[in-house]
């Protein structure tokens, strides 16, 4: 918080009790929301993968498409979020050596009254843990990490990147 007395909380009413923000009266605005994260694992793991030699299938791909849907599906999982019609999400994946592991950018954007932070955090964090899943068999002490948001633009609030 920043010390301003308009700081509060969205999601806590005045009484204290979590409660749904009414965007109603908000107008719609282009939105998009950039979440990053990573999962490290041994160098013989990320092999396996980026070779697609792990016997459930092809990780990279199935990660993807777990990151979309997991988009998808948000208002689902965070109980105060809104559903919102998402325009666009993308998902990628980047093996990346020196970690050694594998490294996600997701993107959503929307046209409408509240943004798609938590959109882009959930894809990234489900593409992240479906990694997890394919590839246990193999190696167990894969370490999930460094999930946030990156860059969000539209709204009342404006542009955030972090540096």
């Amino acid at each position: 918080m920043t010390g301003k007395s308009t700081d509060r909380l969205s999601h806590v009413s005045a009484d204290g009790t979590a409660r749904m923000v009414d965007v109603s009266s908000k107008a719609d605005t282009a939105r998009m929301a950039r979440a990053t994260g990573s999962i490290a694992m041994a160098p013989a793991t990320l092999e396996a993968i980026v070779a697609n030699t792990l016997a459930k299938g092809d990780v990279l791909g199935v990660a993807r498409l777990a990151g979309i849907m997991a988009a998808k599906r948000t208002a689902d999982l965070i109980p105060l979020c809104h559903p919102i019609a998402l325009t666009d999400v993308a998902v990628t994946l980047s093996p990346d050596r020196s970690l050694p592991g594998v490294r996600v950018e997701a993107v959503a954007r929307t046209v409408g009254k509240t943004g798609v932070e938590m959109e882009a955090l959930t894809a990234a964090s489900v593409a992240l843990l479906t990694i997890y899943d394919m590839a246990k068999a193999i190696d167990r002490g894969m370490t999930i990490g460094e999930i946030g948001l990156t860059e969000k633009t539209g709204g009342a609030s404006g542009t955030f990147a972090r540096a």
